[in-house]
């Protein structure tokens, strides 16, 4: 399946300042030695909306969404905290499913959006990203802002990406490369609950996938052999296992594609 720019048509439906807003922790971490510490921040009570809360339009798609999406629970602290490590406004739907969301699980769990962390989504967006850590983001120059369970990672780019600042990234592990496939998180987020995610995951799904991802953690993801990178059969003829997301992150974004020369 095609994976460039699929979710450009609901642009119209973002707000103003989203994309602006979702870039400012990103693009400040491609500034050397800067990080979320380092960068002036505003208090809480300047980040949260009580007049237009994103929350109210995540919940408008939610109404009619296609896709079965799972709205996890996240406590009002952890909700603060990652507000605040992000720095951007809950007037976006970024900022809303962090303050009062402990994130999303769509299609049974296959997407995982981050919000403020969740026992079934131990991850917060804040911490999965290394905001307020000294060494700086996990990625310069993007936001990570979900997953899968086949260890494909969604990232809004603030520059690291050789494309359009605040457009959605999709790193596929069949590729290992990052494809442009929206024109703003808010775009994507809506594309996620009303869109053809079978289409867009063609290949990358086995019979019985929905059954067997019901036990899987929010933080794991299956590694595949052969690598889905290498050529091979179908890959539910292929061997798999879950382990730790984080250590696939650092195989797919880091390891493998040194070895390729990519």
């Amino acid at each position: 399946a095609s994976r460039s720019l699929l979710i450009g048509k609901d642009v119209g439906r973002m707000r103003p300042l989203d994309r602006l807003l979702m870039l400012v922790s990103a693009v400040a971490a491609l500034v050397p030695g800067c990080t979320q510490k380092t960068v002036d921040h505003r208090p809480i009570e300047h980040l949260i909306d009580l007049d237009e809360p994103g929350m109210d339009l995540v919940r408008e798609w939610l109404s009619d969404a296609s896709n079965p999406v799972v709205v996890l629970d996240g406590s009002r602290h952890a909700g603060e905290r990652s507000l605040l490590a992000l720095q951007i406004s809950s007037r976006s739907p970024m900022g809303g499913l962090a303050l009062e969301t402990g994130g999303l699980l769509v299609d049974g769990g296959w997407v995982r959006v981050l919000g403020s962390g969740n026992a079934r989504l131990p991850r917060a967006i804040d911490a999965w990203n290394a905001l307020d850590d000294d060494g700086g983001h996990r990625s310069r120059g993007m936001m990570l802002v979900g997953d899968d369970a086949v260890a494909g990672f969604f990232a809004v780019n603030g520059g690291a990406i050789d494309g359009p600042l605040g457009h959605v990234y999709y790193f596929a592990p069949d590729s290992l490369a990052w494809s442009d496939i929206a024109e703003s998180y808010s775009a994507w987020l809506h594309w996620l609950f009303h869109g053809d995610l079978e289409d867009f995951y063609q290949g990358l799904r086995w019979p019985g996938w929905r059954e067997e991802i019901e036990s899987l953690g929010g933080d794991r993801a299956y590694s595949v052999y052969p690598f889905l990178w290498a050529e091979g059969p179908a890959i539910g003829e292929r061997s798999r296992r879950d382990i730790p997301i984080d250590e696939l992150w650092g195989l797919n974004t880091v390891e493998f594609p040194k070895q390729l020369g990519r």
